[in-house]
């Protein structure tokens, strides 16, 4: 036992992986099948390092029992074991290695040559460095915690309305939001925070990466920083960065006290999980710990060159989904945020990787499998991000059945129609009714889509009516980062502008996205800050900007509180009316009923007539009129009586001029009242109408119509 500390040492357990402390010591429990031997490297307040010998090892695990240690205890693992980079061999006791159990992090990683495995100027060569100084502790974590009850919401899908934000950016600038809370996980579930969720009609809150990330050196060069969290350091632990505490220790349950009153308030809480890479990186990068601990094991590598890896994320690696020790790792890893930290589902970013065997995209891989059998993740909500960077990676409408995906042709249709580009209203059509052409097939339902205009990767709402090139200067790439294909539009002028009626017409513009978004079938997820009129300056990857260019402006203006008690009238209507959230995809049809009773759904044209082939072929039309027939409701409420709803007219024109419109025949309906206008700023109106009036439909506007007789 090297170092300043003696402990006794006994044999303990294999299972759990991990640092357990179980009220008298700790068990420390690690997977290395290359292992000739593993340290235990423990350090006290001086940050004085003992090396623990770790007696036992079953079925490569490494484990020992230490009476004495508790919470608190900052330690990591040193590894003896073969180097052989060409073989994919990356053994270095040289380096001090996370433990990707561990539940929570202390210090900071200091990019320097010792956190690489290999000799700078030899890279056959280990590297003689010792980088314990430059890398992160693990910390024992005791999870005690007063849940005081917490029941999950257990919101359905089809109820759900999802609000995608940062941990940090939401918060940081709150004026209303205490100063020590702002930015942290308790600055999430604030009341201020809470009473805003309310307000606009959220149901849970999609939370960007909040795993332990790590920047990149190249953006600490810059003076910049991984904001966003996509480069996961540990799968157990959250962030420390948003923790409110001066102890690590304390985060875990600021976390738990986060989902605690956001439950409270019938909010769930999903999260961006990152399983498809880790910030090690590409071979050349630093080895935090699964490289050092069994790197054919943890990551895909090039059959062909097994010292570099098979990268289909885009950042240099890509975890071996086929090795039985990473998929427990990622199964372990999610059950605890479930089991333990009593989170609601989650968001996996780029999670076609995850189904990747033997190089194509699989749904019926082992990762999938086991989500499918597992009694806790098989209930809670699972999104996909459905496409990678790999060979065949677009995977949208091709995931499990238990899954729901980020709709990404529903972005692209609506971004399209609204901008004005013709032959898009076909498309239109099917966004509008659920998306069945992708998740009708197997056994879905239009929940499966999960509807998005905006995410944090690309434009905002309010940038994507005002500008039609990324301006992404910020990130000091030349401008080189970020999507060119942004399907926007600045109706004159790129970015800020006096003009009056440009800045009406891209106030409207937000309004009809944001009704297009909520009053669609499927689940609708808004991003942060859309709701307020957020904007980037024209960035489209603000990953790296820790500033304002990134964080929610919480300054009031009348602009923002029209635009925000618009939204708080679409997500009202929505939950006030199930024909807008229908649990089962339309079929233009009544099931068991004959003609003459009304469909669940029809396409008219402006004239009132319903709309022919000939219609639906025409490249050149921009404007659509749809009828949703609340009376044909297929399913029955919780009482076992049939649902029945008010029937509706959505009317979108996407011309820059107004049109005229005949409302249909009184078979569908004699009495008429407006309850969404977009060209109003709160999309109030109220007019009443009567069957074969005709009206007029405003340039890029957004009518919806409630039947009253």
């Amino acid at each position: 036992m090297a170092g300043g500390q003696r402990f006794a040492i006994r044999p303990g357990d294999r299972d759990p992986l991990g640092a357990t402390f179980d009220g008298f010591g700790t068990n420390f429990a690690v997977f290395s099948e290359p292992a000739h031997a593993v340290d235990l490297c423990l350090f006290d307040g001086e940050g004085v390092e003992t090396r623990v010998p770790m007696p036992e090892v079953d079925g490569y695990v490494w484990h020992v029992y230490l009476p004495g240690v508790g919470p608190g205890t900052r330690y990591g693992y040193r590894v003896h074991g073969p180097w052989d980079p060409s073989r994919g061999l990356w053994c270095n006791p040289n380096k001090l290695l996370a433990d990707p159990y561990a539940r929570m992090f202390d210090g900071d990683v200091v990019h320097h040559p010792a956190l690489l495995a290999h000799d700078v100027d030899r890279p056959e060569h280990p590297s003689a460095l010792d980088s314990a100084a430059y890398t992160k502790r693990s910390l024992v974590v005791s999870g005690a915690f007063d849940w005081e009850g917490d029941h999950p919401p257990a919101t359905p899908l089809a109820e759900s309305v999802l609000y995608e934000g940062h941990v940090k950016g939401l918060t940081v600038a709150h004026p209303d939001v205490h100063p020590i809370m702002r930015g942290t996980y308790l600055g999430v579930a604030d009341p201020a925070m809470i009473a805003h969720y309310k307000r606009i009609g959220v149901t849970a809150v999609e939370l960007m990466p909040v795993h332990q990330s790590v920047s990149e050196p190249l953006l600490d060069d810059l003076g910049l920083t991984n904001y966003w969290g996509y480069n996961t350091f540990g799968f157990f632990a959250p962030h420390r960065g948003y923790g409110a505490s001066a102890t690590p220790e304390a985060v875990v349950g600021e976390f738990k006290a986060m989902v605690r009153e956001l439950h409270r308030a019938d909010i769930e809480v999903i999260l961006d999980v990152v399983y498809n890479h880790t910030a090690e990186g590409a071979s050349d990068g630093p080895t935090y710990g699964l490289r050092g601990f069994d790197n054919p094991a943890y990551y895909r590598l090039d059959p062909e060159n097994p010292r570099e890896y098979v990268d289909t994320t885009g950042v240099g690696n890509s975890l071996n989904m086929n090795h039985p020790m990473s998929l427990r790792l990622v199964m372990d890893s999610l059950r605890y945020w479930v089991g333990e930290m009593h989170v609601d589902g989650f968001r996996f970013d780029l999670a076609s990787t995850l189904g990747r065997e033997g190089g194509g995209v699989d749904k019926s891989s082992a990762f999938f499998d086991l989500i499918a059998q597992d009694p806790l993740l098989s209930t809670v909500k699972l999104i996909a991000e459905p496409w990678d960077l790999g060979p065949d990676g677009y995977q949208v409408g091709n995931f499990p059945p238990q899954w729901v995906e980020w709709n990404g042709m529903y972005r692209d249709t609506v971004r399209d129609f609204w901008r004005g580009r013709p032959g898009t209203v076909p498309s239109l059509a099917s966004r509008l009714a659920g998306s069945s052409d992708l998740y009708a097939d197997d056994g879905r339902h239009p929940s499966a889509s999960v509807n998005f205009v905006t995410a944090h990767d690309g434009f905002t709402l309010a940038d994507l009516v005002s500008y039609e090139r990324k301006h992404n200067e910020a990130n000091l790439e030349g401008n080189r980062d970020g999507t060119d294909d942004n399907r926007s539009a600045n109706y004159g002028v790129e970015g800020p502008t006096s003009d009056p009626w440009i800045l009406e017409t891209r106030a409207r513009q937000r309004r009809n996205f944001l009704a297009t978004l909520l009053l669609a079938q499927g689940v609708p997820m808004m991003l942060a800050g859309d709701e307020r009129g957020r904007t980037q300056q024209g960035n489209n990857n603000a990953y790296s900007q820790d500033n304002p260019i990134a964080w929610l402006d919480w300054s009031p203006s009348e602009q923002v509180s029209d635009l925000e008690r618009f939204t708080a009238r679409c997500t009202g209507l929505r939950a006030a009316h199930p024909v807008l959230r229908r649990k089962r995809f339309l079929q233009g049809r009544v099931d068991g009923q004959e003609p003459p009773a009304l469909p669940d759904v029809l396409w008219l044209r402006p004239d009132g007539a319903e709309m022919g082939p000939a219609d639906w072929s025409a490249g050149y039309s921009r404007s659509l009129v749809m009828f949703l027939n609340g009376e044909a409701l297929p399913w029955l409420d919780r009482l076992g009586e049939p649902v029945q709803d008010s029937s509706f007219l959505l009317m979108l024109n996407a011309w820059d001029q107004a049109i005229d419109v005949t409302l249909p025949g009184p078979e569908l309906g004699r009495e008429w009242v407006v309850v969404l206008d977009t060209t109003h700023p709160r999309g109030e109106s109220g007019r009443a109408l009567a069957a074969t009036d005709r009206l007029r439909l405003e340039g890029r506007a957004v009518l919806v119509l409630e039947r009253t007789a």
